[in-house]
């Protein structure tokens, strides 16, 4: 996919994007504490099954399963040196599932967690390498697109993108996680992401993760009134709830969920899908809203 197709996408309309992975995974079996990646080539139909099913409720793009699949995060599990071939054999799952329909593979990558210098022991120089790396694997296995999501700095996302636009020519998709008042957890805000980000060559900017639709209003109005590209929100089936057995509960249902992303897109949001949480059913109800705006 070229930028101008992107681009060309985006003036048809808000883009539909998809919902919850390791959520429903967890629902359907997933343990805590091991890779979501390794366990997903592992239990390829559950997802094949969620993937097939998001399609059907009208994303139209998908994230490919490779969210933590770079060098520093696959540390954790000695697979550092696998980054190509687990990059390679995850979006080839989600090929399967997309089949010859018109969905659209975003490969998805995200932060490593460690922090640059000088807040951390990262260099931008070691960073670049590890997203160059994961990048290049997912440009040669076919994805159309690139998404880096819940990063946790606009530094950390100006690195991802200058590595993106260096070794490809994908477009480019960057959302942040952030507190209510738009505040990035290592840095930053929505609108700095927004006005920095785009200057850099990013086909969108936004948020997801971290918090509900009903508290990101105030945020997504900020990003879009230096806007020149799409507002991506992507939020959460609200704030979880965490039970005695440690299981995460979010309390927000897909009805209300779809209703206060009516008002995001109000605001300024114009590709829209659920982060933790949702599933599904809550994409059904985004592509119905849409429908009627």
């Amino acid at each position: 996919m070229t930028k101008e197709a992107f681009e060309q996408l985006a003036a048809e309309g808000v883009i539909l994007l998809d919902g919850a992975t390791g959520s429903n995974l967890m629902k359907a079996g997933m343990p805590k504490g091991v890779s979501t990646e390794l366990w997903t080539l592992e239990h390829a139909d559950i997802f094949l099954a969620l993937q097939r099913e998001y399609l059907a409720a009208g994303s139209q793009i998908v994230y490919a399963p490779t969210f933590a699949l770079n060098r520093i995060s696959l540390e954790t599990f000695g697979c550092q040196d696998r980054v190509e071939e687990l990059n390679t054999r995850l979006v080839a799952l989600s090929k399967e599932a997309v089949g010859t329909g018109k969905g659209l593979i975003a490969g998805d990558l995200s932060t490593t967690g460690k922090m640059l210098e000088p807040k951390g022991d990262l260099t931008y120089g070691e960073l670049y390498d590890v997203y160059a790396e994961q990048i290049t694997a997912l440009a040669n296995a076919g994805v159309d697109l690139l998404g880096a999501e819940t990063m946790l700095s606009v530094e950390e996302t100006c690195v991802f993108l200058d590595a993106a636009t260096s070794v490809c020519d994908l477009p480019v998709m960057c959302s942040l996680t952030v507190e209510a008042d738009g505040t990035a957890l290592f840095g930053g805000t929505a609108a700095e992401a927004v006005e920095t980000l785009q200057e850099m060559g990013a086909s969108a900017v936004g948020i997801n993760c971290s918090l509900g639709p009903d508290q990101l209003e105030s945020v997504v109005r900020s990003m879009a009134k230096v806007a020149r590209i799409p507002i991506i929100a992507k939020p959460n089936a609200g704030i979880p709830v965490i039970t005695p057995q440690g299981e995460a509960v979010y309390s927000m249902n897909a009805q209300d969920f779809a209703r206060h992303m009516q008002t995001l897109v109000s605001a300024g949001a114009g590709v829209i899908g659920g982060c933790c949480g949702t599933t599904p059913e809550y994409i059904r109800l985004l592509a119905e809203m849409l429908e009627r705006v």
